[in-house]
């Protein structure tokens, strides 16, 4: 028995001992640290300040534009600003040392400084022409497993320069990269309406910013910061802080993992069409909508030899090999020889840059178009080739013919180069008054406002008058295309205009 504890002794003593001389050490590190100095350092950049305020604003106005412009030179820059770190820090020091009234006030300041970022933000966006979903902007809508890593770095490195009294910019812009850019992309998607934008920043917002709070607390324990909390205090703090993170990690996980099959299903496709075409192919572009069901997968290709039933042939064998129902749109372009590869790349290259200007333009005049209508944007309709957008208005309380005739030019000087037509309600039609025997100025424009409103309607017009003041009318609106209709009756100095049905008969 004697042998037996002896040789145990022989295996525990040296780890025992090596643990012991670390847990000295690390007593020995941590007693070099001014508790009190790092504290109230912390605790005073953690308030709200009208420095804080504005640095806020200026740091938050930089990361939108750079996000608009998709240039993350900008968006970078917009980070040596930012004042984040401060509160975030405090909150959790603030955790660690059990203060709750210091927890409050640097929970205030962060969540002002929040609000005021997410605002500022959405009025630049407001007020910007350009609205469009960056790659900037994307990346920041769908969190996943790395971007907790990067904000347990971020805290990581934050929480160890604060400490150690190392603090500076460098670390600030690595705390605030996990959380400016997230709230410029919250205001995006609050101006733009776009909640799938906004609800996915959120996430990850909230994901960064409790990640580096709760990496900050554990740091500021595990140097041994003072703590009013007790043992069972502590240790239902600890069970919390593991707990958040398992239950963060669980769906970051399942976003990474689907990133990784869609990363994987790309892969495939490429390697798919370029076994199917041959070396001498080359896919000019590839695009997944994995949101379609079923997927739908758009490619063009060019190559030396036009391929038949490739298409089929790569839909069922991406169906086989990613387990789900695909859609394949092969595009394949005839080419000689590699300049001519080259340069029929760039022309599609030039196409697709012009396609998709194109389609902002029209997703652009649509929603507007349905603004001014008051209707749906799936109820204006829009001819790209001709350049034509209709849109049938809903009747405005007290509005004629003649505020949807204005309704049409005002929406036409805000489309250059489009042809807007708006098609009025049947309102009753204005009446053309004479002076001298002709239509006077007020008679003039509303014959233009009747001729604009039998245009769009395709509806027969009936004139009742005077023989000659309606002769008169009925040559002119004759001439502009319109069908009209003699109808019985006389009023003196004015010339009715009055809706027919088509096959004739009074439409009122």
């Amino acid at each position: 028995m004697a042998s037996e504890q002896d040789t145990d002794s022989r295996f525990t003593d040296p780890i025992s001992g090596s643990l012991a001389l670390l847990r000295r050490w690390w007593r020995m590190v941590c007693r070099e640290i001014d508790q009190v100095a790092v504290i109230e350092k912390v605790r005073g950049e953690s308030g709200w300040t009208p420095r804080y305020a504005f640095m806020t604003c200026m740091s938050a106005g930089i990361a939108i534009l750079g996000m608009l412009l998709s240039s993350p030179a900008v968006v970078i820059g917009a980070m040596l600003l930012s004042p984040l770190m401060g509160p975030i820090l405090g909150i959790g020091f603030a955790l660690a040392v059990g203060d709750y009234k210091w927890l409050r006030d640097a929970g205030r300041a962060l969540g002002l400084g929040t609000v005021l970022a997410i605002l500022f933000c959405a009025l630049i966006v407001a007020l910007s022409p350009l609205q469009t979903i960056t790659s900037e902007i994307a990346a920041r809508t769908r969190p996943n497993l790395f971007d907790l890593g990067v904000a347990l770095f971020s805290a990581l490195a934050g929480a160890y320069a604060m400490i150690r009294g190392r603090d500076g910019t460098i670390v600030g812009v690595a705390i605030a990269t996990a959380l400016m850019p997230p709230l410029a992309a919250i205001g995006f998607g609050l101006a733009t309406f776009n909640w799938a934008v906004f609800g996915g920043a959120s996430f990850l917002f909230f994901t960064n910013l409790t990640t580096i709070a709760l990496t900050a607390a554990v740091m500021a324990r595990v140097y041994g910061f003072s703590t009013y909390l007790s043992a069972k205090q502590t240790f239902t703090q600890s069970v919390v802080i593991v707990t958040v993170f398992v239950a963060l990690a669980i769906p970051l996980g399942f976003s990474l993992r689907q990133i990784a099959w869609e990363a994987n299903a790309t892969r495939q496709a490429q390697e798919l069409v370029g076994d199917e075409f041959g070396s001498e192919a080359r896919i000019s572009q590839l695009d997944f909508d994995f949101d379609a069901d079923p997927i739908a997968v758009t490619a063009s290709v060019l190559t030396p030899e036009i391929v038949g039933g490739a298409e089929e042939r790569a839909r069922r064998t991406l169906q086989r090999r990613l387990g789900r129902n695909v859609t394949v749109d092969l595009r394949q372009f005839q080419v000689d020889t590699e300049d001519t590869t080259d340069s029929t790349e760039l022309a599609l290259a030039r196409m697709r840059e012009q396609a998709a200007a194109t389609r902002e333009e029209i997703a652009d005049l649509t929603d507007r178009l349905a603004l001014i209508a008051g209707v749906d944007a799936d109820e204006v309709t829009v001819d790209r080739n001709t350049r034509r957008a209709i849109v049938r208005v809903r009747a405005l309380p007290g509005a004629e013919l003649e505020t949807y005739y204005a309704l049409e030019g005002r929406a036409n000087g805000r489309a250059a180069d489009w042809d807007v037509q708006v098609i009025p309600p049947a309102k009753d039609l204005p009446a053309i008054s004479f002076d001298n025997g002709e239509p006077d100025a007020a008679g003039q424009r509303n014959m233009v406002i009747a001729i604009w409103a039998a245009e769009r309607l395709s509806v027969p017009v009936g004139v009742s008058g005077s023989d000659a003041a309606a002769a008169i009318v009925m040559e002119r609106m004759s001439d502009a295309g319109v069908d009209v209709r003699r109808l019985p009756g006389e009023q003196p100095g004015f010339v009715a205009l009055s809706w027919l049905a088509p096959d004739g008969g009074n439409g009122e």
